[in-house]
Parts: structure tokens; sequence; C-alpha cells
């Protein structure tokens, strides 16, 4: 057995990345499929944000986390990340450019990126990151978010639901 160099150990960690946010984004895009608009704008709670919010919250955050990724600071200096938590009314076609938008936004940085750049140092909020780090923090930021997502769609979605995964007591079928 060999033992993959610096090199290629720094390429594997950027494909399983993308291969993680391409999951994410999967997950996202499946349940936004089964949900009627109707509940975009509709939070469980007074304190729970609903599908509107979260698609602007993470639209705002991928913008400005992945533009100029390796040479600006990621909370750029125009995001209003506040009014991301505004439940204003937008359409679902309009919701979910924005949702292809952000996505598109961090797979282009993503696949520019190379093998030496992911020791380089950024910057987010002032505050120092390896490559490394600030991809991992964005994992589990968005992983977060898009479990939020597939809880509310799911939700509203209730009977109709068709799983993401394997359906209840179906797991016997996946066992080797």
């Amino acid at each position: 057995m060999t033992v993959p160099n610096q090199t290629s150990v720094a390429e594997v960690f950027l494909q399983e990345s993308i291969r993680a946010f391409q999951s994410m984004k999967k997950l996202g895009d499946k349940s936004f499929a089964q949900t009627d608009e109707a509940f975009f704008g509709q939070p469980l709670d007074p304190e729970s944000n609903s599908l509107v919010v979260l698609i602007k919250h993470m639209h705002g955050n991928m913008r400005s986390r992945w533009t100029d990724f390796l040479t600006s600071d990621g909370e750029k200096p125009d995001r209003e990340r506040d009014g991301e938590f505004e439940g204003d009314q937008a359409s679902k076609a309009a919701l979910l450019a924005l949702w292809e938008e952000g996505w598109k936004i961090l797979f282009d940085t993503l696949h520019s990126l190379t093998e030496e750049d992911v020791l380089r140092e950024v910057t987010i909020r002032g505050e120092k990151h390896t490559v490394i780090q600030a991809i991992q923090r964005q994992v589990s930021h968005y992983g977060y978010h898009v479990g939020q997502i597939v809880f509310l769609c799911k939700h509203w979605s209730s009977q109709d639901w068709q799983t993401l995964s394997i359906a209840r007591g179906q797991s016997k079928a996946f066992k080797p």
C-alpha cells in the first residue's frame, strides 16, 4: 500500500468537499421539488426560520464567503445579513434562482482551488483560517441549514413526502 503524498491528500480533500456540498444541494433540490410554493414563507413558529429566510441567508452567506475567496474577507461589506432573516415574500422561482446562484458561486470557487491553496490563509470577519478550516466551517454551516430545509419541506409535504434516503422499514434491504 502506498501512502498518498500531501499534494494528493489536498486534492482528495477538495474533491470530497465538493462531493459533500453537492450532496447537500441535492437534498435541498429534492426537498424544494416536493414543497408547494404556499409554504415557502411559513415558519413553524415566530422564532423559527421559513424556507424564504433559509434560502436568503444561505445565498447571502455563499455570495459573501465564496466571492473573491482567496483575496478578500469572507464577510463582504455590502452584505446585509440581518435582512436575510426578514421573511418577505418572493416567488418559489425567484428563491430557487437565489439558491442556484449561491451554489454556483461556491462550486466555481471550489473548482478553481488548487492543491497548493488548501493551506493558504483566508479571512472571515477579520479572523484568519486556512482554506481547509474555512471550507469545513461552511460544510458545517450549510449542513445545519440544509437539515432545517429538509425538515420544513417534509413537515409541509406531510404524507405526500417522498423520502430522500432509506424509507422506514426498508433498512434490511441495504445490509450486505
